[in-house]
């Protein structure tokens, strides 16, 4: 699986007590927290659409929403990502909950994400290369997100999608969109079967604490 070549985020923000609000509340909507974010003055974040990034995946959708889940596939506390997804199309995606995780609004001039990262993430591919998880995530070192785009944007995302049978787009090393024509034309180039994908994560080694994975088209 190809993933997204480094990008310079120029503003990193911490959103401190992310997974506390999770427990009280449930779920928290991408859209509706950046909607809160705007109306306060924190930032101006134009949010017409989402995609939502694991690693070299794009699944674009009209909302992502963080679940709390006690307990997780593997009896573990959990949390998972739903993405409001385009059409017929199925991606969601459980994380362990017992790793220490940090969630951020990164932006540039012409973009933003809500991006998580975990303690051990950090250490096991950037702890040599960044002082802090701040750090690594201004360089744009991290697995999951979930990327904000204005209308225009996203909806030219969502019409080449929308014009295959695939579940999803990738992104090659050099960063270059892929638009699988079916569902088993993508999980040829990620070289899985749809339940390998799912149990293994999409082959995510453990330190992303990643528990299950779907990325599907009915």
């Amino acid at each position: 699986m190809s993933q997204a070549p480094d990008r310079r985020w120029e503003d990193v923000f911490q959103l401190p007590s992310f997974f506390d609000r999770l427990a009280d509340e449930g779920g928290i909507s991408v859209v509706d927290l950046i909607d809160e974010l705007n109306a306060s003055g924190q930032v101006d974040v134009d949010a017409a659409g989402v995609v939502y990034h694991d690693r070299g995946i794009r699944a674009p959708g009209y909302d992502a929403t963080f679940v709390h889940e006690p307990t997780g596939s593997r009896g573990r506390p959990a949390f998972s990502v739903e993405v409001d997804t385009i059409g017929p199309r199925n991606t969601w995606e459980k994380f362990d909950d017992t790793l220490s995780w940090d969630v951020y609004l990164v932006r540039t001039d012409d973009l933003a994400a809500i991006a998580w990262l975990s303690d051990e993430e950090y250490k096991v591919e950037d702890a040599d290369r960044f002082q802090s998880k701040q750090e690594a995530v201004a360089a744009g070192r991290f697995s999951f997100g979930v990327f904000l785009y204005d209308e225009a944007a996203w909806s030219q995302r969502v019409e080449r999608l929308q014009a295959t049978n695939a579940p999803a787009f990738l992104l090659q090393e050099d960063g270059q969109p892929v638009f699988p024509e079916s569902q088993g034309e993508f999980y040829d180039i990620v070289d899985s079967t749809v339940t390998e994908f799912r149990t293994t994560g999409g082959n995510a080694p453990s330190y992303l604490g990643v528990l299950e994975l779907e990325v599907t088209i009915d």
